[in-house]
């Protein structure tokens, strides 16, 4: 399983979505510092009923902790709207 996919997978598992969006835009950034140690950049956009009434802080950082067991180099950087 790619990257891209293993992102996808821990958030399906951690947060049941109603909508989940995982999108590899690692190609955009060739040449950047963190795309040549082999990073990626991704995008996420994710609807989830464990989001209700929660502030946007807090959902990001709910957000990372699923992805807390991601090796570090595997992405570099992560954009997403909860």
């Amino acid at each position: 399983m790619d990257t891209r996919g293993r992102i996808e997978a821990r958030l399906r598992e951690a947060f049941a979505p109603l909508a989940l969006e995982v999108v590899d835009d690692s190609a955009l950034h060739r040449g950047h510092a963190g795309a040549r140690e082999g990073g990626g950049h991704y995008r996420v956009a994710l609807v989830s009923d464990c989001f209700r009434g929660v502030p946007v802080v807090l959902r990001h950082r709910k957000v990372y902790d699923a992805l807390h067991g991601a090796p570090a180099p595997e992405i570099h950087a992560l954009a997403f709207w909860v």
